[in-house]
């Protein structure tokens, strides 16, 4: 597992960084399609909602990882797995909502 948890600190470092930056308000991060409704007073608002949704994805992955590297049994990979499944939704029900808000759907 600890080729998995390697993985995943990676891409969460690279999520975590991503999401600090849309946090501040870098909105070139986003794709313009899905701001193409969002007004400019809006803006700050918008990114701060679309970077907790990725900050939120990073912390499931960083748990995940260290789950993972409680061993290889069948029971901590079904831990570290649900930790990152779940991390996951809540992640994407924060953009979901953050996109309908401000987008006025989520596409």
């Amino acid at each position: 597992m600890l080729i998995y948890s390697v993985i995943l600190f990676a891409v969460a470092l690279l999520f975590l960084f991503v999401g600090i930056s849309i946090y501040k308000g870098n909105a070139s991060l986003i794709h313009d399609y899905h701001q193409t409704k969002v007004s400019e007073k809006d803006k700050a608002e918008y990114c701060k909602g679309i970077g907790k949704g990725m900050l939120a994805c990073a912390a499931a992955m960083l748990a995940s990882g260290a789950a993972a590297l409680l061993g290889s049994s069948g029971a901590v990979v079904a831990v570290s797995l649900g930790i990152l499944f779940a991390g996951l939704i809540v992640s994407l029900i924060i953009i979901i909502k953050v996109q309908k808000k401000y987008n006025g759907g989520i596409f």
